[in-house]
This record gives structure tokens, C-alpha cells and sequence, in this order.
């Protein structure tokens, strides 16, 4: 005579590791989706602060100044150039560059490069020794106006979502560029 084998306490067993994954699942997901909602509001601040700019050095005050605070970074710098004149701008002020160097750092990639690094981009100026997580953000113009980085950096190791969050930075850089125009080009 044959012997019943139970499969019932397998079955169980089975049942709750997969209802247990589930769950570790879905509060990634709510995580992601609380911590990506609030991305999606920062950025939306920074643009209309940037906006409401009253002029070219007052926007590149709010960018180096308010953004950190706005977007939860410790640091911001910007880098542009326009023929053969290259600036830097973060906290500690402005700065003339070599406008190559700007030129270089921005053929490496297309759009946005999210990162974690043992030393900041160089463009960060004094703060690069303290960024262990980088977003360089490409910022492109027609001539005359000027082209360059937007680098936002924090102290903190950061794991990135690079899709969701390329996309913000890159819809960021462009408000950027177009509040530029607006100040750089008479009547723009």
C-alpha cells in the first residue's frame, strides 16, 4: 500500500514567503513613490524660484544660494561658457574658468550623469572634497548665449533612479537655460 505525502505544510510554507515578498515589494514601491513625489515638488520649487529671478546674477544667486536648501543638496555650482570666456558659480561667489575645461567636462555625456564619486566634479569648486554623490546636469544654448554644467552634489552616498530622475534634472536644466536667454538676450 502507497503512502499519502502532505503537501500541506510545504504549500503553507511556500505561501507566506511569497505573501512576505509581496509585501517587502510594496513598500519599496510606497517608498519610492513618497520619495519620488517629493523630488517632483522640489523641483517644481526650484523652477519658481528660478522664475520669479529678478535678473542673471539674481538668478545665479537663487541657483547657488536657495537651491541647495530647495532641493535638499549641499551643494550647487553652475558653469558656463560662451566663446572664449568661462565662469563658475557656487556659494562661495563667482569664479573665471578656462572656458575648455567647462567644454570638456560636458562632451563626456548627454543630458544628465547621476553618480556616486570618492571626490566631487572639479566645477564644484572648494565643495568638491565633501560630494560623495553627483548629478551634472548638461546645459546647452544656441550661440550667443552661453552653454555649460549645473552640478548639484551632496555629502551623502546616494543610490540613484536614474530614468525618473534624469528626467526631472533634465526638465530642471532646461528651465534653467530659458531663464537665462530671458536675462542674457535683450527682449528675450
Amino acid at each position: 500500500m502507497g503512502r499519502v505525502i502532505s503537501f500541506e505544510d510545504h504549500a503553507l510554507a511556500n505561501l507566506r514567503a511569497r505573501v512576505a515578498a509581496a509585501e517587502e515589494a510594496n513598500q519599496d514601491l510606497i517608498a519610492f513613490a513618497r520619495g519620488h513625489s517629493g523630488a517632483v515638488h522640489s523641483i517644481h520649487e526650484a523652477v519658481l524660484a528660478a522664475v520669479e529671478a529678478e535678473g542673471f546674477d539674481h538668478l545665479i544667486h537663487i541657483v547657488t544660494q536657495e537651491w541647495p536648501q530647495i532641493l535638499g543638496l549641499d551643494s550647487v555650482a553652475v558653469a558656463l561658457f560662451a566663446g572664449e570666456t568661462g565662469m563658475r558659480a557656487d556659494a562661495s561667489g563667482l569664479q573665471f574658468v578656462d572656458p575648455r575645461v567647462i567644454q570638456k567636462s560636458i562632451a563626456q555625456f548627454d543630458g544628465v550623469v547621476l553618480r556616486g564619486v570618492e571626490r566631487g566634479h572639479p566645477l564644484f569648486g572648494p565643495a568638491c572634497d565633501l560630494i560623495r554623490a553627483e548629478a551634472l546636469v548638461r546645459l546647452e544654448s544656441a550661440p550667443p548665449l552661453p552653454s555649460g554644467l549645473l552640478a548639484l552634489g551632496q555629502r551623502e552616498v546616494q543610490g540613484f533612479e536614474t530614468r525618473h530622475g534624469s528626467e526631472l534634472l533634465v526638465f530642471l536644466g532646461r528651465v534653467l537655460t530659458r531663464c537665462m536667454g530671458r536675462w542674457l538676450i535683450p527682449g528675450g
